[in-house]
């Protein structure tokens, strides 16, 4: 067994996509970056990459290479997970929490499941999502960014 962990954050920006776990949500602001920006996979796939012992997920896939621009982080996951099993393992489980303020995730949550359980090839029992919101407390409760954070065991494939 390996455990792993990673903490990313964006700033909100207009003009752009509100994009997490895959999944477009309607809002006034997306999350700038090079690639979508979404701060949830970008979490989940760095916490993976930890767990392996293989560094950072700007490592992997800088923000200096034009291939990258834009790119789905769904897309960098499944990269990701060819590397877990390359390295014979596979996904235990995942605890993933989502800071922001606004907009609220609860009607996206399953639908970010899905999808990142689909990337990983394991179940949506192996994917747990929560979100709460920063209270009106620093640039979360300002509505100026959102952070994720997340933890995932991943267990030998034998």
């Amino acid at each position: 067994m390996r455990i792993g962990q990673s903490i990313d954050i964006h700033p909100l920006k207009e003009g752009r996509d509100l994009i997490l776990g895959g999944v477009k949500i309607p809002y006034e602001y997306g999350l700038d970056g090079h690639s979508d920006a979404d701060v949830l996979v970008h979490t989940i796939s760095e916490c993976i990459l930890g767990a392996l012992a293989l560094g950072d997920l700007g490592s992997h896939f800088p923000d200096t290479d034009p291939r990258y621009r834009g790119i789905s982080s769904i897309l960098l996951l499944e990269e990701v997970k060819k590397k877990m099993f390359r390295h014979q393992y596979r996904i235990g489980n995942i605890d993933a929490t989502i800071l922001a303020e606004k907009p609220k995730m609860a009607p996206y949550i399953e639908q970010m499941r899905i999808n990142i359980a689909n990337a990983l090839e394991c179940s949506t029992e192996a994917i747990s999502i929560k979100a709460t919101r920063g209270e009106k407390l620093g640039f979360v409760g300002r509505k100026e960014g959102i952070v994720a954070m997340s933890v995932c065991l991943l267990e030998e494939n034998k």
